[in-house]
C-alpha cells in the first residue's frame, strides 16, 4: 500500500492502469474492477516493478519453460541477448553499475546448456537496414511522415490503444529480437540443416513487454512464433544462480558465428536516442552515396525525456525527436495529431531512459537512484562499446551483407517484408 507503483504508472508513465481499489481493510492495489492486466490499459512496461520497494510485483517467469527445453535432447535451443542486458547483468552479482560483462554473460549462457549463443545486436543491424530504407522511401515518395520507430513493444501497445489513428506513422519493422528469431528459423535453419520446428529461440531482454510482443499473432511465420520465450535480465541472473555458477570468476568468450557479429550502431539501441542515431548513420551514407565521417549524432543523446534536433544530410534538413517514457510520448503524439509537428523521424521508447532502464533490468533502491545516475552509467557503457567497435555502421556489417546477398536480396524486398516487417491493430483499452 505504499502506492509507489501507482505513482510510477500514473505520474511517470501517465497510463494509470493500476490504483487503490475498495475501502478500509479491503483496500488493495489492482486494476479497474479488479480485472486482469491483460484486459485493461496496461502496456506491460514494468516501471511499476522498478518502483516497488518490497518485491510485491514481478514479471511472469519463463525460467521453468526454458530449463525444460534445455534438458530436452530433441530441441535445439538458441539464445540471443539484447544490448542493454550486458551492461546491467553484472549488477545482480555485486559488480559496479554499468559494467560491461558481455564475455562472462556468453560463457554463462553456454554453461547453462544453450546450443548457440547469438547477439541480438545482429538483429538490430537488420532493423536499421530495413528502417533506414523505409524512412528514405517515405521521404522520397511522399509517404506518411513523421515515421516513428517500432522497436519498443510497450510503446507499440500504447499507441494501438490510445492513438490508433496515428498507426500509419509507425515503422512496419519488427523489433530486433523478433527479426532475429525469424532469421534463425529460416536462414540459419536452412544453412545448418536443422528442422525449424525443433529450434527453440530464447530472447534475454531488459524489457517485460517483450513477453507480450512475442505472443502477438503478427509475430508468427509458417505457423511458428519467431521467438518462443523471453527472459528478463533478472530472470537470467536467477538461472545463473540456480546453476551455481560463480559469475564474476567466469572467463570471457565470444558470441557464436555467423549470427553473433554486430556493429557499434547496434550496441547503442539500448539507450534512448540510439535507434535514431544508428538509423541516421545508414540513411546518411545511402542518401549521399558517401562514407560519412561524422557519425556521432550527439544531439539525440542524453537523459532528457524529449530531445529535438535538426540533422543535415545530403543538403536535406531532417528534423528529428527522441522521446523516452510514455508521458513524453503522449506530448509528441498530441503534436502529430494536431498537425503542429514538423518532424520527419521520431524515436519513442516506453521506458524513461530507454532499454537500459527497462522493466526487466536489475532493480535499484531509491537511495542508490538518488546517489547515482544509473541510466547514464549503463548508457555510457553502451556508447563505449560503440566507440571501440571496428565497424560502426549497420550496412557495413559483413554478416548483414552476406545474408542479404544469399537470402534476403535487399532491404525492403518481398522476402524481407515477409520475415522482418509486421502490421498493427487498434486495441481496446478495456476488455471488461
Amino acid at each position: 500500500m505504499c502506492r509507489r507503483c501507482i505513482a510510477a504508472c500514473k505520474k511517470v508513465q501517465k497510463v494509470g492502469a493500476i490504483d487503490c481499489i475498495n475501502r478500509g481493510f479491503q483496500s488493495c492495489i489492482s486494476t479497474v474492477g479488479d480485472h486482469s492486466l491483460n484486459d485493461v490499459n496496461c502496456t506491460f512496461c514494468g516501471q511499476c516493478i522498478q518502483a516497488c520497494p518490497t518485491g510485491a510485483l514481478h514479471e511472469k517467469e519463463s525460467i521453468d519453460d526454458v530449463w525444460m527445453k534445455l534438458k530436452d535432447q530433441d530441441t535445439y535451443v538458441v539464445v540471443q541477448t539484447a544490448p542493454a542486458v550486458r551492461v546491467a547483468l553484472g549488477e545482480e552479482f555485486g559488480m559496479p553499475i554499468g559494467s560491461n560483462v558481455t564475455g562472462k554473460m556468453v560463457t554463462a549462457l553456454k554453461r547453462l546448456g544453450f546450443n548457440k549463443v547469438f547477439d541480438t545486436n545482429t538483429g538490430a543491424d537488420f532493423t536499421i537496414m530495413e528502417e533506414a530504407n523505409e524512412f528514405i522511401e517515405r521521404v522520397q515518395n511522399n509517404g506518411v511522415l513523421p515515421m516513428i520507430t517500432s522497436c519498443s513493444p510497450g510503446w507499440v501497445k500504447y499507441i494501438e490503444m490510445n492513438y490508433p489513428e496515428l498507426l500509419p506513422h509507425l515503422s512496419t519493422c519488427k523489433s530486433p529480437h523478433q527479426m532475429f528469431g525469424a532469421l534463425i528459423k529460416t536462414y540459419y535453419a536452412k544453412k545448418e540443416g536443422i528442422d525449424p520446428e525443433k529450434i527453440y529461440v530464447v530472447s534475454v531482454m531488459p524489457c517485460i513487454a517483450k513477453k507480450f510482443e512475442r505472443q502477438r499473432n503478427e509475430m508468427e511465420n509458417n505457423g511458428m512464433y519467431d521467438v518462443d520465450a523471453v527472459l528478463t535480465t533478472r530472470e537470467l541472473a536467477r538461472m545463473i544462480k540456480q546453476a551455481n555458477l560463480e559469475f564474476t570468476k567466469l572467463e570471457d568468450t565470444n558470441f557464436d558465428s555467423p549470427m553473433g557479429e554486430a556493429t557499434g550502431a547496434a550496441a547503442i539501441f539500448g539507450t534512448t536516442g540510439g535507434v535514431m542515431e544508428a538509423a541516421l548513420r545508414t540513411a546518411g551514407d545511402t542518401l549521399t552515396g558517401n562514407d560519412l565521417d561524422k557519425i556521432d549524432f550527439t544531439q539525440v543523446r542524453g537523459g532528457k525525456g524529449i530531445k529535438k534536433a535538426t540533422v543535415n544530410i545530403a543538403d536535406n534538413e531532417i528534423k528529428v525527436v527522441a522521446a523516452s517514457g510514455l508521458k513524453n510520448a503522449q506530448e509528441i503524439l498530441e503534436e502529430i495529431k494536431n498537425k503542429t509537428a514538423d518532424y520527419q523521424f521520431v524515436e519513442i521508447m516506453a521506458c524513461p531512459g530507454g532499454c537500459v532502464m527497462g522493466g526487466g533490468q536489475p532493480i535499484k533502491s531509491s537511495k542508490i537512484r538518488r546517489e547515482v545516475d544509473v541510466r547514464k552509467k549503463r548508457a555510457d557503457a553502451l556508447y563505449s562499446i560503440d566507440e571501440k567497435s571496428v565497424i560502426r555502421k549497420s550496412h557495413e556489417n559483413p554478416v548483414i551483407k552476406k545474408i542479404y546477398k544469399d537470402f534476403l536480396e535487399k532491404p525492403g524486398s518481398h522476402i524481407a517484408h515477409e520475415l522482418l516487417h509486421t502490421t498493427y491493430q487498434k486495441r481496446e483499452k478495456y476488455n471488461i
